[in-house]
C-alpha cells in the first residue's frame, strides 16, 4: 500500500513545503485536500498544477485528491452546498474540477462524501434518490478523466454507515468506489474496522488512517483512541490492498511536522 499524509494536516504550510516535508519523512503518497490555500481549484492556474505535478514526480510521490475542504464553496457554511442540497451544482462543479486536476496530476482517484442532510429538507428516501443520481453522474464523469471516484461514509452525513452505503448501492444498481476511514468505522460500526475492509475489498479504493473512540467523531493520533491497528494492517495485506493509506489528522496543523514524523514511526511498526 501507499502510505501517505493529508495536506489538511499542514494547513499553516505552503503546499510545496508540505509536499516536500511529507516526502522527506518517508511517505510515498500525498492526500491533497483542495482548499483555499492549497491549490484552490477555482483560482489556481495550469502552471500551478504543472509545477505540483513536476514536484510529485521529482519526489516519486503518488497523489489522491480529497474534497473535504470546509469553507471552499461557502465562506459562512461548513461543507455547503452538498450533493443532496436543493442546488447541488456548486458541489458538482467542484468535483468536476477535482477530477480535472486529478487527471493533470496523474492522481488515480477523487475522494468525496454525500454531505449532511439539509435543514428542513425532504425525507431520507428522497435524499437517497438525489444522491444515487449524483453518484452515478460523478462515477461516469471521473471515468472520462481516467480517474476513480471513491465515496467516503462520514459521521453526521446522509451516508454515515456501511448500511447507508448498502442502501445507496441498491438505488444505484452498482457498488460505488469506496474511501474507508478507519476511525469512522470505529466510531459508528458494531464490528471491528478490519471486518469492513475485508467485506468491501472489491470496492475499496482509498483508506484514511486515524484513531477514534466509539460514538465520538474526533480524529485522534494513533494510540489515543480505541482502534487496534494490528489486525487492520494484517487485513489490508491479506486482501492485497495496494492503494493509498493516508493519515487524516486535520487538527494537528499547529504541530504538523512532528505529528507527521511520529505518525510515520507508528506506521512502520505494521508496514516495515
Amino acid at each position: 500500500m501507499q502510505l501517505g499524509y493529508n495536506t489538511n494536516g499542514f494547513a499553516f504550510h505552503r503546499l510545496s513545503d508540505a509536499v516536500e516535508i511529507i516526502a522527506e519523512l518517508g511517505y510515498s503518497c500525498v492526500a491533497l485536500t483542495l482548499d483555499v490555500h492549497h491549490l484552490d481549484p477555482f483560482k489556481c492556474k495550469p502552471a500551478d498544477v504543472h509545477a505540483l505535478a513536476a514536484q510529485l514526480g521529482r519526489l516519486k510521490l503518488s497523489c489522491v485528491i480529497e474534497t473535504g475542504a470546509r469553507f471552499l464553496l461557502d465562506a459562512r457554511r461548513k461543507h455547503r452546498p452538498t450533493l443532496i442540497d436543493d442546488d447541488p451544482e456548486p458541489r458538482v462543479h467542484f468535483l468536476c474540477r477535482a477530477a480535472e486536476i486529478a487527471e493533470d496530476l496523474g492522481s488515480p482517484l477523487v475522494s468525496y462524501w454525500s454531505g449532511a442532510r439539509p435543514e428542513n429538507g425532504p425525507s431520507d428516501d428522497e435524499l437517497f434518490k438525489r444522491l444515487a443520481s449524483q453518484v452515478t453522474y460523478i462515477e461516469g464523469m471521473c471515468r472520462t478523466h481516467g480517474v476513480r471516484a471513491a465515496l467516503e461514509p462520514e459521521p453526521g452525513m446522509l451516508v454515515a454507515t456501511m448500511a447507508d452505503y448498502d442502501r445507496l448501492c441498491n438505488l444505484c444498481g452498482f457498488a460505488p468506489g469506496l474511501t474507508l476511514d478507519i476511525g469512522h468505522l470505529k466510531c459508528l460500526e458494531k464490528e471491528a474496522p478490519e471486518r469492513y475492509l475485508s467485506r468491501y475489498a472489491e470496492q475499496l479504493y482509498n483508506v484514511q488512517l486515524d484513531d477514534m473512540h466509539p460514538g465520538r467523531h474526533s480524529h485522534l493520533f494513533f494510540g489515543e483512541g480505541s482502534v487496534n491497528f494490528e489486525p487492520v494492517f494484517r487485513t489490508l495485506r491479506e486482501i492485497g490492498y495496494s492503494g493509498p493509506a493516508c493519515v487524516e489528522l486535520s487538527d494537528a496543523s499547529r504541530n504538523a511536522v512532528e505529528t507527521a514524523k511520529q505518525a510515520m514511526a507508528f506506521l512502520k511498526r505494521y508496514t516495515a
